[in-house]
């Protein structure tokens, strides 16, 4: 094949790879549509700022950047039980006080009025958020108290206040931000090698795998195109945080009938119910009820008082030697890791296994070492154990990868335009 001929071929194929990509991540089946509102994006003397939010079960954390930057001119985080009390929908609960405070606060923002801002100023924003999201860009999270609709569409539309600067709001699965924001990782001082030589033996087209545990469980694959790995890896949610849980031994058989029993099950529990900040709490409640006699009272007494926060309660006292809350904390703990194993199974990440969420950083003293509950139970696979060893593995010390993560999908929501006709060009 002539070299011309050759090389047009590959900037195509190259173009096609982008395209399909980018379809994949933020496309829509009204193809006319969405090329008519990608180009209004870019109306003449507005400036564009990124908005990135990771919305999870208990806060939520928004950041403000400029294109192409990646430090935020501003971050927040808001309590999600505290902020939805009395507001009549998720954005003006949130989005819109972190706009005021932005144009509080952030210098290019300070001293321009409402009218100013509108003229002068759009957002870009990407919400990766704890839930399924739908074709029609929009996601239910049952993690928040009595359940939380956010629709980015509406976002866009709602024209209240700062909120009109909203062009594009492009809502996410959380993981698919953890997923983007693990390739940001300085894997010398923001991870923890689980298993010595981790870093050494990644496989730089090989599949990565998240797991993570916060308010819920959540989980993600992400894999490169081994044709043309310049293009760089694509992220893909699943649920699997909601697979069934096992019981690994006598006692945890018990706690898997307390929990069908809670949650109205006939059959099975999620492994969510077990391995999460809830999950924790789940563990500690049946661990009271079948030991009263080493029930704290004092701590009891907080941890019934506690809401939301019940699981924290029952992790900041889970070094007392003894107690139930090591006892419990150990359980979930070894649940977590038994099913970390599980997702090296199945997705033979050579690119990285990585441990997230807000409950890795804060027990790394019951994740780290060979001998801890939770490499333990990741080890124990059986005849597939040698295969988990081979697998790189690393625990997140940074709780904000799924805002980094938010921030790399706002920009390409921002750049899709220029990205497409720039490939194209060359191509062509």
């Amino acid at each position: 094949m002539p070299s011309r001929v050759f090389a047009s071929t590959a900037a195509v194929g190259c173009s096609t790879l982008l395209i399909y990509s980018m379809y994949r991540l933020f496309g829509s089946k009204n193809t006319k549509a969405k090329t008519e509102a990608t180009e209004s994006l870019f109306p003449s003397g507005k400036t564009t700022f990124l908005v990135a939010g990771d919305i999870g079960g208990t806060n939520s954390r928004f950041a403000l950047h400029l294109p192409g930057k990646k430090e935020p001119l501003l971050t927040h985080i808001y309590r999600n039980e505290e902020a939805l009390q009395n507001s009549k929908s998720y954005h003006h609960a949130t989005l819109k006080p972190f706009f005021e405070k932005c144009l509080a606060e952030v210098e290019q923002w300070m001293g321009l009025s409402e009218g100013e801002m509108k003229s002068k100023v759009q957002v870009v924003a990407c919400l990766a958020v704890a839930g399924p999201v739908k074709a029609d860009n929009s996601v239910f999270m049952t993690n928040i108290a009595k359940g939380c609709r956010i629709d980015g569409n509406e976002i866009e539309r709602c024209a209240d206040g700062l909120l009109d600067l909203v062009v594009r709001c492009k809502l996410v699965n959380d993981f698919v931000g953890q997923g983007y924001g693990l390739l940001d990782l300085d894997l010398d001082e923001e991870v923890v090698e689980l298993i010595p030589g981790s870093k050494d033996r990644i496989d730089k087209l090989g599949p990565k795998a998240c797991v993570g545990a916060g308010t819920g469980l959540g989980e993600c694959f992400l894999t490169i195109n081994s044709l043309a790995p310049e293009l760089g890896y694509e992220c893909y949610p699943c649920e699997g945080g909601h697979v069934d849980w096992v019981p690994r031994g006598p006692l945890e058989v018990e706690l898997h009938e307390f929990l069908k029993t809670k949650f109205g099950a006939a059959t099975r529990v999620s492994t969510e119910r077990v391995v999460s900040g809830r999950g924790l709490a789940n563990v500690y409640e049946f661990l009271a009820q079948k030991f009263p006699g080493r029930v704290d009272s004092a701590i009891h007494a907080e941890f019934l008082n506690a809401g939301d926060q019940q699981g924290r309660v029952v992790g900041m006292s889970s070094t007392k030697d003894g107690s139930l809350m090591q006892q419990a904390s150990n359980i979930m703990i070894s649940s977590y890791g038994a099913e970390v194993g599980n997702a090296a199974l199945k997705y033979i990440p050579t690119g990285g296994l990585y441990v997230s969420g807000g409950l890795t950083p804060k027990n790394l003293h019951l994740i780290e070492g060979l001998d801890s509950p939770f490499m333990k139970a990741y080890l124990d696979k059986g005849r597939m154990t040698s295969l988990c060893e081979g697998i790189p593995l690393f625990a997140v010390k940074n709780e904000d990868i799924g805002l980094r993560g938010a921030r790399v999908c706002a920009e390409r929501v921002s750049l899709t335009n220029l990205d497409l006709r720039c490939h194209c060009l060359r191509a062509n």
